[in-house]
């Protein structure tokens, strides 16, 4: 079981060589320039590593982006194993990676309470308090209640 900052080290070395590959080195029309590689996760034996990518572009583009990182997942892993100089390269497994669509489904409940907020906000503009405005008693005031008795 390797450490986890060798499992840490190796995570960034194959982020970097697979998204310098994605970039320069595929000609596969399906990757382009849209597909970002986010993040990279390796298990603690370094047999395997998750990939985690964003693509820029609508549900048909990520679909083709996704068969285009499946079919160069060889070539990439060949480049990995070359950079990195271990003993067994790790498989590559590619995800897409969950964070624009939660960031988004975020901003719509943001926004959502913000326009709450405003009607609350504009039902109180012109409401007065259910008692006086000032509800607490005062040192003055039970000195005289005293006394009227």
């Amino acid at each position: 079981m390797a450490d986890n900052a060798r499992a840490k080290r190796l995570a960034d070395l194959i982020r970097e060589v697979v998204a310098q590959k994605l970039q320069r080195g595929i000609k596969d029309p399906r990757l382009g320039t849209h597909v970002t590689i986010t993040d990279t996760r390796v298990t603690g034996d370094l047999r395997e590593a998750t990939v985690f990518y964003t693509v820029y572009g609508d549900d048909e583009e990520r679909k083709a982006a996704a068969a285009g990182l499946e079919s160069a997942k060889g070539i990439l892993r060949s480049e990995v194993g070359r950079a990195a100089g271990v003993k067994f390269t790790p498989t590559l497994t590619f995800v897409m990676d969950a964070l624009p669509d939660t960031a988004r489904n975020i901003e719509d409940l943001l926004d959502r309470a913000r326009q709450s907020d405003e009607k609350v906000r504009e039902a109180s503009a012109g409401a007065k308090y259910a008692g006086e405005a000032d509800p607490y008693r005062k040192p003055d005031d039970d000195e005289t209640d005293d006394t009227a008795e």
